[in-house]
């Protein structure tokens, strides 16, 4: 199976590596999981750089620190059916398609993408992040290759 174009709102698997393992010198995820791309930005021909924010089912302290998917959105995505929440506090980044995208368990063919989120569902999104990015609540962890 072919890679995907990144574009915004598609959900990918990718081994995200949280900030605070990142603070403390970790350089691997470790765990694979979905992530929604929240911007990819082409630098030069054939080459894009893409932000991801994690999905993740540890709910929030802090509910505008995380949007939660809605049960229809998860089913059509084909996530498992505990509550998750797209966390918007931090972002990996990383030049596509990187050592870290991962195809999903569940895909024999290696897919490496669950869907996309609808318009509607990633403007919510786009708002609160770009809310917690003014208010310079949101930590980025740059990937390398």
């Amino acid at each position: 199976m072919p890679l995907p174009e990144p574009h915004a709102g598609l959900v990918i698997s990718y081994a995200y590596l949280w900030s605070d393992e990142y603070e403390r010198g970790i350089r691997e995820g470790r765990k694979d999981r979905p992530c929604a791309i929240i911007l990819a930005r082409r630098i030069v021909r054939g080459k894009t750089i893409v932000t991801v924010a994690p999905v993740s089912h540890s709910a929030p302290a802090d509910k505008s620190a995380a949007i939660e998917i809605p049960t229809d959105l998860k089913r059509h995505l084909g996530l498992d059916a505990s509550r998750s929440w797209i966390v918007l506090t931090e972002v990996n980044e990383f030049l596509w398609p990187g050592p870290d995208l991962r195809p999903l368990s569940r895909s024999k063919s290696g897919e490496f993408a669950y869907g996309v989120l609808p318009p509607a569902f990633f403007r919510q999104l786009r708002e609160q992040l770009l809310k917690l990015l003014r208010e310079r609540r949101l930590s980025r962890v740059p990937r390398s290759e």
